[in-house]
């Protein structure tokens, strides 16, 4: 009885193979985040760095996005900055993990998988869980896709 309620989380992963070095991979997406957030999550208008130095473990961030109309604003904590390798956030304010995993193929390309994960879904949101879940898949397949075409333009510029 007790498991009928446990929540199980709504997720997104979309993967692609890049033209591109791993590293410069990671420097795209983990370095230069506020940078390159924003370009490849067009939702994204504000993101702002809330602690000093470096983006890094621990680094809290807050973002403003207009998903389809709705205004959000969250902070979000980088939970693992493994160079050349992951970098994941989860939201302090708002239960949701970004993860971007990167392997290296060989010196010129790798694989980038991303995941989505919206850890909790509010209750006004249950009827809809099946349209949330097709909007999150979407919204993997779309950042997997912005983040090859745009690294990609940088090796080929």
């Amino acid at each position: 009885m007790l498991g009928l309620f446990k929540q199980t989380p709504v997720v997104g992963k979309a993967s692609a193979l890049i033209k591109s070095p791993s590293d410069k991979l990671f420097h795209f997406i983990g370095t230069d985040l506020l940078i390159n957030y924003p370009r490849w999550s067009p939702e994204v208008c504000e993101l702002e760095k809330l602690t000093d130095g470096p983006i890094k473990q621990n680094t809290l961030c807050r973002q403003v996005r207009v998903d389809q109309g709705n205004r959000s604003e969250s902070t979000f904590k980088v939970n693992v900055f493994d160079v050349g390798k992951q970098i994941c956030f989860e939201g302090t304010t708002n239960p949701y993990r970004c993860n971007y995993m990167i392997e290296s193929v060989d010196e010129t390309n790798c694989k980038i998988t991303f995941v989505f994960e919206m850890l909790d879904l509010e209750l006004y949101m249950k009827p809809f869980e099946k349209l949330i879940r097709i909007a999150v898949q979407d919204g993997a397949d779309r950042t997997v896709r912005n983040v090859k075409k745009l690294i990609e333009a940088e090796v080929d510029g």
